[in-house]
């Protein structure tokens, strides 16, 4: 079923200005666009909220093998592998 009514919408003039340039880019009339938007909008908005990431798995990784401080300790590990 169509409903048609008119709406009287209070719209700023440069928002105004770019809707009828768009309007005129894309060849179809203001209350298409207007109305094609306000689906998009809507269709966003009825999109379910994406759930929250689960959190990241962590382990125990064992004992330091090298004291960061003692650089010696450090560079004779790295040069090992």
């Amino acid at each position: 079923m169509v409903c048609r009514m008119k709406t009287t919408l209070v719209i700023d003039d440069h928002v105004m200005t770019r809707v009828r340039e768009e309007a005129a880019r894309e060849g179809v009339t203001i209350s298409k666009l207007v109305e094609a938007a306000l689906r998009r909008f809507l269709d966003v908005r009825d999109q379910p909220k994406s759930r929250p990431l689960a959190p990241l798995p962590t382990f125990r990784g064992g004992e330091f093998l090298v004291d960061i401080v003692d650089r010696d300790a450090l560079y004779d590990a790295m040069e090992e592998r």
